[in-house]
């Protein structure tokens, strides 16, 4: 079935601009660019792939001989195998504009929202060209109230669902989101991608403020080494010597007690370690870096990992549905590493992970492990962080001008502040 899409569309009017500020002659023709075809002598037909549907079945019904589609799929091969093409995608053919002889020049399918292939049939050659759609990044900052969880207040408020995803990665070390409170709230400063005005994703973010049980945390991006990581006001690093959770986008279903009623055993037991409700298959992910001392089945258990990691720590991470490829014992692995997936191994009535810390070999509440800080920004860089930190949190606290905004990060040049001294004047 045939359907109309909407085209990106470069034009020459920078070029026309720039020509009439010279005095220089303008261009004799300006031309319509799609997909980086001159498209003014094509009659251009759109469709979407059907399932089953072939790119060769395509091909053959616009005239392609069978030999040339041959040709391409050998071709493609190294570039975009033709078997990658997928139901439900757009495409478009650019046809001759030759009433008695048109014929197929290009066919370009689109393999994603901004990325896109060129198959190209003219002069009996076959070519592929990969290309991307021009994307337009806009500086936005929203906020937003927690009635019940951040993704419920992402979607209450519109927001890119992405933009979820990126403030549990920034805040991951600091904020409990299982934890979080009717009331808490943030404030974010963010790139978010468009693509004509069709938006594709996020990009940087460019500061943060949480506000997570009546504090402020901000996230400040800042570049010290050689990456830009995020830092609290004080300078103090947002990453800290384990994570807060070692999964996301699930809820917490029971909490560290020393007598919980077991819902298999139904009786009253001790239950060290608190269970993260998840479906099947969700990754698990290392909370800090260490090395598996165990992998196996662990009987009530089921499939448990368990890592020990500096200062006398150990996590264990037990009803796994399976280990991620490499992880055995002996294997050192770092923060956020996937180590496995949820699953209801052992004694379990339903896809959780059993999370558990100990500490010296004594089980401690994994919601409230002792949390030693990375380290901070150094002295060299306290006046380059400060520069960026007051610009960000003023932006996150009320309107900047766009002259006072941080939008690099890779150098910052300080405003040269002229030193005043002591002047003696002598009189005649």
């Amino acid at each position: 079935m045939r359907k109309s899409i909407s085209f990106f569309i470069v034009t020459l009017l920078a070029l026309t601009v720039a020509c009439k500020r010279n005095g220089a002659k303008l261009p004799e023709e300006q031309h319509t660019i799609i997909y980086g075809i001159i498209a003014d002598d094509y009659n251009l037909v759109t469709g979407e792939i059907s399932n089953g549907q072939t790119l060769g079945s395509i091909l053959n019904e616009y005239g392609v001989s069978a030999r040339t589609i041959d040709h391409l799929d050998r071709t493609a091969r190294e570039i975009f195998p033709l078997r990658q093409i997928r139901a439900g995608r757009p495409y478009t053919a650019f046809l001759t504009k030759d009433s008695i002889a048109s014929h197929l020049d290009y066919l370009v399918y689109e393999k994603s929202v901004t990325d896109y292939v060129v198959f190209g049939f003219v002069n009996d050659s076959v070519s592929i060209t990969i290309g991307q759609k021009p994307i337009e990044l806009r500086r936005t900052k929203r906020s937003a109230e927690i009635e019940s969880s951040l993704w419920g207040a992402i979607m209450q408020e519109n927001l890119p669902f992405a933009l979820a995803a990126e403030l549990e990665d920034v805040y991951q070390w600091t904020v409990d989101f299982f934890g979080v409170q009717q009331g808490d709230k943030f404030t974010v400063i963010y790139d978010e991608k468009f693509v004509d005005t069709l938006s594709v994703g996020v990009g940087r973010i460019w500061g943060a403020k949480f506000t997570h049980g009546g504090r402020d945390i901000y996230a400040i991006p800042f570049k010290q080494g050689d990456k830009v990581q995020y830092w609290e006001y004080d300078g103090g690093s947002l990453r800290k010597q384990m994570l807060k959770a070692p999964l996301k986008f699930s809820r917490i279903s029971s909490k560290f007690s020393n007598s919980r009623f077991h819902p298999v055993l139904k009786r009253y037991r001790p239950h060290h370690g608190v269970d993260y409700a998840a479906p099947k298959g969700t990754p698990v992910r290392a909370v800090a870096d260490g090395v598996v001392v165990f992998r196996g089945w662990n009987g009530g258990g089921g499939n448990t990992l368990k890592i020990k990691h500096a200062n006398n720590m150990m996590t264990g991470y037990l009803h796994l549905s399976g280990f991620a490829k490499g992880i055995v014992k002996g294997k050192r692995v770092s923060q956020g590493d996937l180590i496995g997936y949820v699953g209801s191994t052992g004694t379990s009535t339903g896809p959780h992970l059993d999370y558990r810390v100990w500490k010296g070999g004594k089980p401690i509440n994994p919601l409230n492990i002792p949390q030693e800080p990375a380290v901070p920004i150094s002295k060299d860089n306290l006046k380059a962080f400060e520069f960026v930190r007051d610009r960000i949190a003023a932006e996150l606290n009320g309107e900047v001008a766009e002259s006072e905004r941080i939008t690099q990060l890779d150098s910052i040049v300080l405003p040269l502040v002229a030193e005043r001294q002591d002047t003696t004047v002598i009189s005649n």
